[in-house]
Parts: structure tokens; sequence; C-alpha cells
């Protein structure tokens, strides 16, 4: 996997064929840094017209790809609305348009009880993304293992349509259907995307399905963080602030 200055010098090197590249990147320990809650996360002042600058760069083949809802993520990005892929890929705003997959009666029902379950446990946070729900335990530590047993129950309760998903400090109940690779299958489909070269960029194990398309299509797979557990990204940059001094050179 390459380094910190392997990785930035050869992102560098995007724009002198702008129009062979499409760039998909995470938010949450991507482009911002983690928090110790969600309502925390800190977005630098110039980060939006940055990316708003890339995108014009690269003709608007540039999208986010995150775990949040699609109207979070606009909401820290304003007046910007990119590309964007909400819920690991259940909410698509591209060229053609936004779906959205709306919550059923049951699973508003499950989600107040989890949160009302949550209760019981101080420090641990409940974030309704809508057609998801995310139990963070970053401030409590220490029910970790009850959580993981209590979140696999609402998993069963949920049924076949939601699946529980783990990342850094969270277990989250999504969609089944959608992943971040499929939301870049779904990009490709359509301008300014279609037949480009994927750069992905993400810190997490939700985005190791988008590393893999970005191989397979001959692109670019970023993991950000430090090194830990095994990644199929080929890659690396060591820290959000990283991936952003590369968004500031590349918009400059």
């Amino acid at each position: 996997m390459q380094d910190d200055a392997a990785t930035q010098e050869m992102l560098s090197m995007v724009l002198e064929e702008p129009d062979r590249w499409a760039m998909f990147l995470d938010i949450d320990g991507t482009l911002l840094n983690l928090a110790p809650t969600p309502d925390a996360i800190e977005v630098p002042e110039a980060l939006p017209e940055q990316l708003h600058r890339l995108s014009n760069k690269l003709g608007g083949a540039l999208a986010l790809v995150t775990g949040r809802s699609l109207a979070y993520a606009d909401a820290l990005f304003k007046p910007f609305a990119f590309p964007t892929a909400g819920l690991h890929g259940a909410e698509i705003r591209s060229a053609t348009g936004m779906h959205t997959l709306e919550a059923t009666p049951e699973f508003q029902a499950l989600k107040h009880a989890l949160t009302a379950e949550a209760e019981h446990y101080p420090g641990v946070l409940i974030e309704d993304k809508g057609a998801a729900v995310a139990a963070h335990y970053r401030l409590a530590p220490e029910y970790e293992k009850v959580l993981e047993e209590r979140m696999h129950h609402y998993a069963e309760l949920a049924g076949p349509n939601w699946a529980l998903q783990l990342g850094k400090m969270v277990f989250e109940l999504r969609p089944a259907r959608s992943s971040k690779g499929d939301a870049l299958e779904r990009f490709f489909q359509s301008d300014p995307f279609k037949n480009r070269c994927p750069i992905t960029i993400g810190d997490d194990l939700t985005d190791e399905s988008m590393f893999a398309i970005a191989n397979a299509r001959g692109g670019v797979s970023v993991r950000v963080g430090a090194i830990g557990a095994p990644s199929c990204a080929t890659s690396r940059l060591s820290s959000a602030a990283l991936v952003r001094n590369v968004i500031a050179a590349l918009a400059a």
C-alpha cells in the first residue's frame, strides 16, 4: 500500500487528465475529522468552495458517498449540492435525480424502541437517519458488547430488508440492498461519471465495497487513517487533514 507522499503525488496528477477521472469521497473520517458525537462534526470554512472548484475542474464528476442521509450531507456543504449517495447508497442524487428509500412504519417503531432502550446506556447516542438508524458508543465504550448484542436483536426484528453494519464505534441498521459499491455502479450509468476511472477515498469498512469497484475498473482506492484492519485499498493517506490538503491543492 502506498504511503502518504506517494499517494499525494499520484493524486496531484489527476488534473493532467481531468476528463478521465471521477472522484468519490466519504465524509466522516475522510473529508472531516471524526468527532465524539455526530452533531459535533466541524466543516472547515474553505472546504465546500474547494470541493465546488474541484468538481468544476472534473466536469462535475465528483460525488459524496456516505452513510449519512443526503439531507445531512447537503447541510454540511451548503450552499452546494453535490451528487451524493446517502445512507450507503439507499439515497442517490446524480444528474438523473434522486431515489429515496423510505422507512416502513415497522422500522419507525423499531427506532423508537431502540431510542427508549438506549436511555439505559448513558453515553450511547442514537442517530435517526430516516431509513437507517445508528447507535454510537464512542462516549461509552464499556457498552460495546451489550450494544452489539442488542443491535443484532433489532436486526432480527427489522427483517431481511435491513442489515447490521459495524463501523468505527458505531453499530448501524441500514437498508440491506444498498452499498457504497452499488452506489458507484449507479453513478457510472449516467454522465458525467460514465466511462471515467474512479478515485475512491474512504476510511471505514463500509468503504471497502467502493474500493473494490475502483480496483476492478482500473482506478484508485485510498484508505484514510492508521494502518489497521486489512483493506483492499491500494493507497493510503494517514489523516483526514491530508485528504483536505489534497483537495485544496487540486482546487487551487
